[in-house]
């Protein structure tokens, strides 16, 4: 696991936050997090199995489970992690610390030992922070048991920067970076879209980051297949998880970088564009992309970069057959609030409706779920 030193970050944690505690209940039966009644739906680092690593924005975990008591177990992290932890529609925020071997959060509400459904859902971005995983603490007598699946549910992945990762959020009138408590991709535009189609999802995205350049040093096309938010990660099995529909949001940090540093519009940004999208499409040969702009100032209004981004949708248009587009109305100057992601959610799943693919995804999904569940013939 790429669970290396760095510089910690300070943590503002308020009193509205969950408490972690030092040791879990010693009468309690650790679930490890190998137990193949937990479900993973995301990008993690699996190499141990025992010590699963939740590294990206909005990958969850989740398991049903009977137990009068609940804790999380973590094991090392990595600078700042908060995820939100759910047990029947209750939500805790959790903040997971860096520079301890091992933490336990425990749940605060009293349950009846009846059945549970559990989810922890990171919400914080990958690029602030990761945590290990390590399993649940419940009853001796407790039982565990694998979360129903639909077969039937859209798969969407998100590649983007901030506006996508949800980042500042949950801020109040200026945008903050110190703490990641308040940058919640769990209200992303991105999570809004999902969850108005009730799709399964992932958030590749990483503040500051463009096609070219940008305010951190790696680019879309040296991130987007790897585990970990770093160029020189291993690569992530992405054939495994194959999406019905890819959205590609990028272009804010290369105009807004360049302009503040008195730098002309990236030249290449085109050519950088259709090639990071060339990639996505050789990862996920029948999937719809849809190429998508806007959501701040940069790239509602700056005009190198919609001419630059308006040749690269054409080329790819022409290319590809089962390349889309959409350019959102609504954006704003600082990083959108989730008032602003609720807008840019209601925009795109209004467009995203009555488009063909999503209609004749969920039909053919629906078809071979019926199909599965026929009994043999006599």
């Amino acid at each position: 696991m790429q669970l290396t030193s760095s510089k910690l970050a300070s943590l503002f944690i308020g009193a509205f936050l969950a408490t972690i505690v030092s040791a879990a209940d010693s009468n309690g039966k650790l679930v490890p997090a190998s137990d193949h009644h937990i479900s993973y739906t995301g990008r993690f680092d699996e190499h141990d199995s025992k010590h699963v690593v939740a590294i990206w924005q909005s990958t969850r975990i989740s398991t049903d489970f009977k137990s009068q008591h609940l804790a999380i177990e973590f094991g090392p992290s990595v600078d700042q992690s908060y995820f939100d932890a759910d047990v029947d529609g209750a939500s805790e925020i959790v903040a997971v610390q860096p520079g301890r071997e091992h933490q336990t959060y425990v749940w605060p509400h009293p349950l009846d030992g009846a059945a549970h459904h559990f989810t922890l859902t990171k919400r914080s971005e990958a690029a602030a922070g990761y945590a290990t995983f390590d399993g649940l603490t419940l009853d001796r007598d407790s039982k565990v048991s694998t979360p129903a699946t639909h077969h039937d549910r859209l798969r969407f992945i998100f590649f983007g920067d901030s506006i996508t990762a949800g980042a500042c959020n949950e801020d109040g009138a200026l945008d903050q970076w110190e703490s990641r408590h308040t940058h919640n991709a769990n209200k992303s535009y991105a999570a809004f879209t999902a969850n108005a189609f009730g799709a399964d999802f992932q958030n590749i995205s990483i503040s500051g980051m463009g096609i070219i350049t940008g305010y951190v040093p790696v680019r879309a096309g040296e991130v987007w297949d790897r585990i970990y938010p770093k160029a020189d990660s291993a690569r992530a099995d992405v054939g495994k998880w194959q999406p019905n529909v890819v959205f590609v949001n990028y272009g804010e940090n290369d105009t807004s970088y360049t302009h503040g540093h008195g730098q002309p519009f990236p030249p290449t940004f085109s050519a950088g564009y259709v090639t990071f999208v060339e990639s996505l499409r050789r990862a996920y040969p029948t999937a719809e992309i849809v190429l998508l702009r806007g959501g701040m100032g940069g790239g509602a209004q700056d005009a190198n970069l919609r001419a630059a981004w308006t040749t690269a949708v054409e080329q790819l248009e022409k290319m590809d057959s089962r390349v889309a587009h959409f350019v959102f109305t609504h954006f704003t100057t600082q990083h959108p609030r989730v008032a602003d992601d609720q807008a840019m959610a209601d925009e795109l799943s209004a467009w995203l409706k009555p488009q063909p693919f999503v209609a004749v995804t969920k039909t053919l999904s629906r078809s071979a779920k019926s199909s599965s569940a026929r009994p043999p013939t006599q």
